[in-house]
Parts: structure tokens; sequence; C-alpha cells
């Protein structure tokens, strides 16, 4: 059985923070974690040591909502709203996307995504028009190796509908192709809730519950978004999910920015998670979701970076402190969200301990943006980027270390993405 010791860095525990500890796996589980220095008979079993002198030892980041195709997008948001910018580029990018350009551009996502210490991804995937399309993700995801939830996305209404029944086998066709994989998941990643009917939704998220999965999907994300919503369905995007019966712990609403106090008591009451993501929601110009109320409320909250295309990295260190900070202004009130209580998101909430699956970062703080080190979460969180990730490891399997990436190459993947990107915008005509 592999066995790997981390060992002399701060640990971040059930119990809080030991300023020096060590955390030992054997296979893919976290046996051993505590204070201290590891002993002599640990040491001979070890068949990894990694010294973590002057790091942080924590469970690995999670990425709650992102679009991986859009690496192939990245760096045209500027100066466009949401709908514009959605219909100018990003939507007719996507529908010249080859199979063979979305296993790049998701490899080149999930690597990304892993050297910023993620060790699992949740990809509201877009590009389904042929079964290849989506299918390229779930091969990339195997060869990356990170834990990675596919929430393949649909519509039943208007421009590029499918039908409901091409929509449901296709998801079933997935959950029980991925049945019992504990590194690639299916979800139901409905998209515009204008464009998706209430037979569709329903059908779909009793589908996904039944494969013990969830429903994955933007929700009130830009005042225009909820123009349209009140347009079609005479509810705003919220009180139409409680109408209809969709909302619930396995609804994952994405954005939540345009919603009012009771709304926020109905995500609250029924438990539904908000995947927060101030970065893209700033760059959009979409607004600031109300995050204090929200947390008041006891609203479960995660974080994401959302697509490259709109934010434009998926540093989800920068996403943490972005979410401190607009958390704050908007609030005019500092004691907003504390940085222990937006790592604790950002880690959805995981700790370091026996039994515990060993997806386990480790994080260079000995450098000037982050000394001294009074306090180690308020290091990680306000100073720290995704550059400073030395190791990553993910179910007992070291993925990154020394910030090398394992099993993988990185150059020739960036010379292909390249010359694929510089091909489809000639398809395109983006020039």
């Amino acid at each position: 059985m592999r066995t790997i010791l981390i060992h002399g860095g701060a640990v971040l525990t059930m119990n809080g923070w030991a300023d020096v500890g060590y955390v030992f796996v054997e296979g893919e589980r976290i046996t051993a974690v505590s204070p201290g220095s590891p002993p002599p008979t640990l040491i001979a079993q070890a068949d990894n040591i990694i010294s973590a002198q002057h790091c942080a030892i924590i469970p690995g980041l999670v990425n709650a909502h992102t679009h991986l195709s859009q690496t192939f997008m990245r760096g045209l948001a500027g100066g466009r709203p949401l709908l514009p910018w959605l219909r100018e580029l990003i939507w007719p990018l996507q529908g010249a996307l080859t199979p063979d350009d979305m296993r790049l551009a998701a490899l080149l996502g999930l690597v990304e995504n892993l050297r910023g210490g993620v060790t699992q991804v949740v990809d509201h995937h877009k590009i389904t028009a042929t079964p290849a399309h989506t299918d390229a993700v779930c091969e990339a995801a195997a060869a990356v190796g990170l834990r990675v939830t596919l929430a393949r996305a649909w519509t039943d209404k208007g421009a590029n509908a499918e039908p409901v029944e091409v929509i449901l086998a296709d998801l079933e066709r997935l959950f029980e192709q991925r049945r019992g994989s504990d590194r690639l998941q299916i979800a139901s990643g409905p998209l515009a809730l204008w464009r998706c009917s209430a037979d569709t939704l329903r059908r779909s998220h009793e589908l996904a519950r039944k494969h013990g999965s969830f429903t994955h999907f933007h929700v009130a994300e830009s005042q225009e978004e909820v123009r349209l919503s009140l347009e079609e369905t005479g509810l705003t995007p919220v009180r139409w999910l409680h109408e209809i019966d969709l909302l619930s712990a396995d609804t994952q609403v994405v954005h939540a920015v345009w919603v009012d106090d009771a709304e926020i008591e109905l995500l609250a009451q029924n438990g539904a998670p908000v995947i927060h993501c101030p970065v893209s929601n700033g760059m959009l110009g979409s607004g600031i979701a109300p995050v204090a109320a929200m947390l008041r409320q006891g609203v479960p909250i995660r974080l994401g970076t959302d697509g490259p295309a709109s934010n434009d990295t998926q540093d989800v260190w920068e996403t943490m402190k972005t979410a401190v900070t607009i958390a704050r202004a908007s609030a005019l009130d500092a004691t907003v969200l504390p940085p222990a209580a937006a790592l604790n998101l950002a880690l959805s909430a995981a700790a370091l301990v026996p039994g515990a699956p060993a997806d386990i970062i480790v994080v260079n703080l000995n450098h000037p943006r982050a000394m001294p080190v009074h306090d180690v979460a308020s290091a990680l969180t306000l100073s720290t980027h995704g550059s400073d990730v030395e190791t990553a490891i993910v179910g007992g399997q070291i993925l990154l270390r020394n910030q090398q990436i394992m099993g993988l190459d990185e150059t020739a993947l960036l010379a292909a993405c390249r010359q694929a990107v510089s091909q489809l915008r000639q398809r395109v005509g983006i020039h």
C-alpha cells in the first residue's frame, strides 16, 4: 500500500491549527494527523516523505463552479455585459469547438486548477453538441486525476433546445458510465431558467437524485436574467424554483446576485447551497451577491471561479480574497467573512482527519507576500496566490510535487492548445 508522510508545516485539523505537525497517508486515506514531529515508526513506513517547513498543510480546495471549455476563450470579457458577451463571442466559439478542442481545453483548465491547489472541480459543461464533446471532458479528467463533477448542461426551450428524451437519455448514459467512480461524478446542469421548462427541470432533478447527485445551474446572475424570468414565469428565479418544488439541499444555485431578503430566506429554509463567484460577477458588471445577508440567514455558501472567459483565471485564492473584500465593502462591515471563514468556504468545510480521503495540498508561506505569518488562515486567505502551491495529492496520489505536474507533459499541452485556439479563431472569424 502506498504511504506518504507530510511533516514540518502548520496543519489544519478538526481542532484548529497545529503550528507544526504531520499527516500520514496510507493508500487513498489519511490515517494519522498530529501536532509535533512524526515518530520514527511512521518515518520508516513512508514510501514518500514531503517536508513542509514554512508551509501550510490543508485539505485541497474546491472550485465549485467553472466552465472548462472557456479556457479557450480567456480574455474576451472586457467591456461587454453578460448577455451580449454570450451572444457575440462565447456562444459562437462554443459552437465551433471540436471534441479534440474540448479535450485540450479541459486538460488546460484542469491543470490550471491543479496548479492552484484545487483537488475537486465542478465543471458546468455546456458543449453538448455530440456525446463525444462530453466524453472528451471525462477523458481529460481521467488523465489529470482531479475529482471532477461534470454538470451536463441542457436547455429544452429556445435556441439549441434538445428534446427532453434526448436530455434525459444522455444524463442516464453518463450516470451509468460513471457509476462507482470516486474521481468523476455527473450532475444535471440546466442552462438559463427561462430556457428550461418546469417539467424537464423536475424530471432531470429526480434523475440526478436517483443517482445520488444534484442539479447545478446559474440563478439570478444578472438583472436581465431576472427580467426574463419575470416575463416568462411571472416570478423571480428563486421564487419560481420554490414554486415548482426545485429548491433543496441538492440544488446548487450559482451566483444568486439579484436575490432579495425573502428569496434568501427561501434558500436558507430549503438548505440550497449558493455558489458564490465574486470575481466573475465583478468582471461582467453583474453586481455583488448579498453574502453578508446569506451568512446571517444560514445559507450554505461555496466558492467558484466561474469560467476563464469571464474571470479570467481559475485562482480560488483570488476568489477567496475578493469574496472577503466585496462582502465587507457592500455591507460596510469589516467583521463580515473573517479569513478563516472564507478559507472554510473554499475547502467546503473539509479538514484533515483520520479516515478522510487523502486530498491534501502543501502551500508555501515562506515568501515576502506572507511574512510574517501571525495567523495562518489570514496568510492563506489574504496573502496567497495559486502559484504558492507546492504539492497536491488526490486520493493518496501525488499529482503535483515541487510545483511540477506529474504524469503529463505540460509544455506539449500548452503548444497543442496554442495551435488549436489559432485554428478556432479562424473558423469563427475572430481577428
